[in-house]
């Protein structure tokens, strides 16, 4: 019977990876022999021939031959040994800043090397800096490498030569006769897109052929990584899948309300949804009424009226005898929502309360009596909703704002409040970050998605605008002639260190300087160590137009809506991604006027800063920004999951490997259909125990 190669043969089988360097790889998240064959390398180098040094140009990566003509050491501000180094057919320096005694007394002239590294032009001839070499001993000629040589992704105290020794090792064991990797893919599905085994693959892989072009390997496309990305891929639409079953498996109250509350706000409201709200309004209330839990994400950019279809599903749930929550990741949020959500409510009749962190004493005592008893129909707050003595009496449906700027467990607790009697509660996810539709289709499988695609009517573009800190007194006088003529601003403070102390403090003393730049504006000012009293009536002051100037920390990022702010600046915007950047901006332009926002930015600018700001004054369309967020930062982060696992891919790439994700999901569902005994060893391979992500 073989012996089976898996994640239960132990990395110390290797030799040369005691309890150190064991150690060392788990850093990597690497425990297992098949851990190891699954870690790629990320380029390779081309081993295979000698180059004659007269053929060598600058950024050439060349393995040459020779022999040492002279050796010196160079003093100076950075002493270097430089070696002399020729082949008959052209000379070529070594240089070395790190060097010992031993070392330069080894090079002596007529030493034979064979060297590796890269071309760099020098001062006065073309140069390898710190080449790795060998002395050649004897007139027999030197074997080359056979393959290209893989340079892998590590972590300190692993050279790339223990890195070829360990997968070395791996790639034996994985051609031995009677020891095999598992082959999870059914043989009529690998047949179906012609590709090659995954023993094949990884041998590819680690060890490609010289005849293979570099361009290709760069670019990640070949058939056995390919094989790879798409294995990857299936498994994560294999788990997402099951998940979804999972859920869809589960009862939850069916939420069908008599219409009632939802026509007495819709018939007080001084406007009318837009098609798109209409749309996904009645997509929500149509999963409502289903006896399994609603799983849907609603997607839209800042300012499409996510808020107000959420209160018509809340309103749902109130009408059919359960109750609602409303989870938000800030406390300015929160108090917001629970402001805007009053107004709309408290005229219908319906109870609502918030809970924060901050509550305590008698005020939340009563609070909590008031949702126990059911007296308070839906309640709005922070993560503080999942607290231990937070009890619902019967919980219908939970809705989840700004859902990436929460962890997972936070989510999950919020979810588990409301299961009783075997049922779970409705759950609702709202973004106003746009994830790209790839994106969306792998990280949320287990969701159905809804996009609120138009802007309310009336809706002026805001123009963006980036200068440089020096020209911050226009600025400043830009904005005094803005309230004096009848309109507010935001002025926003960014700092790199993460201190909320440093940040406050740096909102503070800016608020200061422009009350003395700015003589007759009323100035207020936000920031995260206000009290929630304190922020509400600085809030309160601002929307009725009392303050002119609003001084801030990024804690506006989200839900601030003052449709007589038409202008935003922005200080160092370099410091911010993109998606931060679009939030902030949507504090404007929420009204008929024209709104502007000013990116006051300090130079120099690295390209990634630039490309960011460019990206801010070409676009105000929430799905063209998070596409190039996207291709910035990663989906990691970009969905806020660093944490969590998810789309922390260890091979495919979400952006470059996007034309696999369609294939990915058709073979997801062949594969549950025909052989569905395969889909755990594949999510066990590839995803391991990382699904809580998708229990929320």
């Amino acid at each position: 019977m073989p012996i089976t190669l898996d994640k239960k043969t132990p990395l110390t089988s290797l030799r040369g990876v005691g309890p150190k360097n064991a150690e060392r790889l788990e850093k990597l998240g690497l425990c297992s022999v098949e851990d190891v064959l699954f870690h790629l390398p990320l380029r390779y180098q081309d081993r295979t021939r000698v180059m004659p040094i007269g053929c060598l140009r600058p950024g050439d990566q060349a393995v040459i031959e020779g022999a040492v003509e002279l050796a010196q050491v160079k003093l100076g501000r950075r002493s270097s040994l430089l070696v002399h180094f020729s082949d008959g057919t052209g000379f070529v320096l070594l240089r070395f800043f790190h060097f010992t005694s031993a070392q330069k007394n080894a090079l002596q002239p007529g030493v034979q090397l064979r060297c590796f590294g890269e071309v760099r032009n020098g001062p006065a001839s073309l140069e390898l800096v710190h080449p790795e070499y060998r002395r050649l001993d004897g007139q027999e000629p030197q074997a080359v490498e056979e393959n290209l040589t893989p340079v892998y992704p590590t972590t300190e105290g692993l050279h790339q030569l223990a890195w070829r020794e360990i997968t070395g090792q791996a790639l034996r064991l994985l051609q031995q006769d009677g020891l095999s990797l598992p082959e999870l893919i059914p043989q009529p599905l690998l047949a179906a897109q012609g590709f090659p085994s995954l023993k094949e693959a990884l041998l590819f892989m680690h060890r490609p052929p010289p005849d293979v072009p570099m361009a290709l390997l760069d670019e990640g496309n070949v058939p056995a990584r390919n094989r790879l990305v798409f294995e990857e891929l299936l498994a994560h639409q294999l788990s997402l899948r099951l998940l979804r079953r999972e859920q869809r498996g589960k009862l939850a109250p069916p939420l069908r309300g008599d219409g009632r509350l939802r026509q007495q706000l819709l018939a007080g409201l001084p406007f009318a949804l837009t098609p798109a709200q209409q749309r996904v309004a009645a997509e929500i209330g149509a999963d409502l009424t289903g006896e399994h839990p609603m799983l849907r994400l609603v997607q839209g950019d800042v300012g499409c009226g996510k808020t107000l279809v959420a209160l018509i599903a809340a309103l749902q749930a109130i009408e059919a005898g359960f109750q609602a929550a409303l989870m938000a990741p800030t406390e300015l949020l929160a108090e917001q929502h629970f402001r805007n959500l009053s107004a709309w409510l408290v005229p219908l009749g319906v109870d609502l309360g918030y809970l924060s962190g901050r509550a305590k004493g008698k005020a939340r005592r009563e609070q909590l009596a008031r949702l126990a008893s059911g007296e308070c129909r839906l309640l709005v707050g922070t993560h503080a909703l999942f607290q231990e003595d937070v009890v619902f009496q019967s919980l219908g449906l939970a809705i989840i704002d700004e859902q990436h700027r929460f962890g997972v467990h936070q989510r999950l607790a919020l979810h588990e409040k409301g299961s009783s009697d075997g049922c779970v509660p409705h759950q609702l996810v709202m973004t106003a970050t746009p994830i790209p539709r790839t994106l969306a289709m792998t990280a949320y499988a287990d969701l159905d998605l809804s996009i609120i695609d138009e802007l309310p009517p009336g809706r002026t573009p805001v123009k963006t605008v980036a200068l440089p800190d020096s020209r911050r007194d226009e600025v400043v006088a830009r904005v005094a002639g803005a309230c004096r003529g009848g309109r507010q601003a935001y002025w926003v403070c960014t700092l790199i260190e993460e201190s909320e102390a440093l940040q406050c403090q740096a909102a503070e003393e800016t608020a200061t300087g422009l009350a003395a730049g700015l003589p007759g504006l009323n100035i207020g000012l936000v920031h995260g160590r206000l009290k929630p009293a304190e922020k509400e009536a600085v809030m309160a002051r601002f929307k009725a137009g009392e303050i002119h100037l609003l001084v801030a920390t990024t804690v506006i990022e989200v839900g601030v809506d003052v449709p007589n702010a038409s202008l935003m600046i922005i200080e160092n915007p370099e410091r911010l991604g993109l998606a931060q950047l679009h939030q902030l901006r949507g504090r404007v332009g929420r009204g008929a006027v024209e709104s502007h926002c000013l990116l006051l930015y300090h130079a120099p600018l690295s390209e990634n800063a630039r490309t960011r700001l460019d990206v801010m004054r070409e676009t105000n369309d929430g799905f063209v920004v998070a596409r190039k967020d996207l291709e910035l930062r990663g989906p990691g982060e970009v969905l806020g999951t660093r944490q969590t696992g998810l789309a922390r891919m260890r091979i495919a790439d979400l952006l470059r490997d996007q034309a696999w994700i369609p294939q990915a999901q058709a073979a997801a569902d062949r594969l549950l259909e025909r052989y569905p005994e395969q889909a755990a060893p594949l999510v066990e391979r590839w995803v391991g125990n990382r699904l809580d992500y998708g229990r929320v």
